[in-house]
């Protein structure tokens, strides 16, 4: 790949951010510049009321075969105690809150391999497409490693702590269809049919009440941490907060009217 192509390319069409990570010699590996490419894109589309949806995908036969780790930690000399924990914080855990915390809707459309890392970007996303060749692998234990990246955070809240479990102690490689039958795949689709089943998706989403969207992707995420009392007042503020805004109106009034909504993302 010339020094010139982008290691992320982005483009965003009818309001949809597209973000494809492009180092198909890799299996689109993520290295620290493009992890941070990634973050940066993420956050751009919660500020920018043009985006109403994001798209997260990758070029080749690998979705991402997680973090590059050639010319890590283990080729840079003496490792210093906490290194590791401070490198695992400033990089592939604000990557996963990168996407977690986005404001717009996420889908993961996984062309291919997903593993480690590369895994656990796709089950941060609000919703997951695979290809009928897609595989997730919690590779960690193959590496003699911990799983990080926030798997042993997202996994059990995905597939409850046996699961995780399991996946993580084996290391198997899970196909598309198992990994749709445990929860952690929204739909499998046939390979030729990814890209087009997940722009529809997110146009259906890019056409939504986009704040509403935001507000319940936050309460969502948020209950898995919450108790009752908690998720319900979460709940009636964003209830309170959302009512101000121009979709809300323009939903209950499109119902008193009898016709279809047209949300503008206000």
């Amino acid at each position: 790949m010339s020094a010139s192509t982008p290691l992320v390319r982005h483009a965003t069409d009818n309001h949809v951010s597209i973000i494809t990570l492009n180092r198909p010699e890799t299996l689109n590996a993520i290295a620290p510049d493009q992890r941070e490419r990634l973050i940066q894109l993420f956050s751009e589309a919660s500020a920018d009321p043009a985006v109403r949806a994001v798209v997260l995908t990758g070029t080749g036969r690998g979705f991402c075969a997680g973090a590059d780790l050639r010319g890590g930690a283990s080729a840079a000399g003496e490792r210093v105690a906490g290194d590791v924990a401070r490198t695992l914080r400033l990089g592939a855990q604000r990557l996963i809150a990168a996407v977690l915390d986005c404001e717009k809707p996420v889908i993961a459309a996984v062309n291919g391999t997903a593993a480690g890392l590369g895994a656990h970007l796709a089950f941060a996303c609000d919703l997951v497409l695979a290809a009928e060749s897609a595989r997730f692998i919690e590779v960690f234990v193959r590496r003699g490693l911990v799983p990080d990246g926030g798997g042993a955070y997202l996994l059990p809240r995905l597939i409850g702590p046996q699961r995780a479990k399991e996946l993580m102690f084996f290391g198997d490689a899970l196909t598309a269809p198992d990994a749709e039958r445990l929860g952690l795949v929204n739909r499998v689709v046939p390979d030729a049919d990814l890209d087009k089943t997940a722009r529809d998706w997110a146009t259906r989403l890019a056409t939504g009440p986009t704040r509403a969207l935001a507000l319940t992707k936050q309460l969502v995420n948020a209950s898995l941490d919450s108790d009752r009392a908690t998720a319900f007042a979460a709940e009636a503020t964003a209830q309170e907060i959302n009512m101000t805004t121009a979709d809300a109106r323009e939903g209950v009034t499109s119902f008193v009217e009898r016709r279809g909504p047209e949300f503008r993302g206000r």
